[in-house]
């Protein structure tokens, strides 16, 4: 049995209904299938890249869609006239979708074709105000204590 009951955490902890979804939705999504291969490269501190090996190809046949929180790489070869007849078919010609859950504030940056790998650089972004800030501890004047006396000089 792969599944795990993330109920009493879902209790106690407020804020992190997305992240029990993921996690308990991982297999269902991803079951099975692994086609195409893929690599997923950090590159830097905020950069990542993703690499399909999509042989067989073309960038018309590629579409990828980045919407919040989620990349979706789809692969459609067209119908092509065959110049010969196939004595073996060993490169995969048949359609594929691959799914990608992104954090927050990560965008696509670019994708290339290459040698029959599909390359997609992605960049984390943090808005200013969403990045964490020092604040300065300051001291407060120490407070005097005002009398009649110095009042009645002060107007004089």
């Amino acid at each position: 049995m792969n599944r795990f009951d993330f109920t009493p955490y879902r209790r106690t902890m407020v804020g992190f209904d997305r992240l029990f979804d993921l996690l308990e939705n991982h297999n269902r999504l991803n079951s099975g299938d692994n086609y195409p291969p893929f690599n997923i490269e950090r590159r830097g501190e905020e950069s990542y890249r993703i690499t399909l090996a999509v042989a067989g190809f073309k960038p018309a046949d590629i579409e990828i869609t980045a919407q919040q929180n989620l990349l979706v790489v789809q692969g459609r070869k067209g119908e092509e006239p065959q110049s010969g007849q196939f004595l073996h078919v060993g490169i995969a010609q048949r359609g594929f979708e691959r799914r990608f859950e992104l954090a927050d504030y990560v965008r696509v940056e670019s994708a290339n074709l290459e040698d029959g790998l599909l390359i997609i650089d992605l960049v984390r972004e943090v808005p200013e105000a969403m990045k964490p800030k020092k604040i300065p501890v300051g001291t407060q004047k120490a407070l005097s204590v005002v009398s009649d006396a110095d009042e009645s000089s002060a107007a004089a």
